[in-house]
């Protein structure tokens, strides 16, 4: 059984390579992000995917580190 203990939420270009590479690295990653598309596409390549915050946060084992990902502006 795989534990997730990391969430991404923000799945833009950074964010989504972040947990592409981590994948390389066998880290599975549960992800949110407000465009359903940018969350289905990398629950198709082996993320889990998550309707909003509490979702995300119940989708991860304690302790839960989540990494954020905003534009600056």
């Amino acid at each position: 059984m795989t534990t997730t203990n990391f969430g991404m939420v923000g799945l833009g270009r950074m964010g989504a390579n972040i947990v592409r590479r981590l994948a390389r690295h066998n880290i599975t990653s549960a992800v949110f992000d407000l465009s359903p598309d940018a969350v289905k596409t990398l629950a198709a390549e082996g993320a889990i995917g998550a309707t909003d915050m509490a979702d995300l946060a119940a989708k991860l084992a304690t302790p839960r580190t989540i990494w954020i990902m905003v534009p600056a502006s």
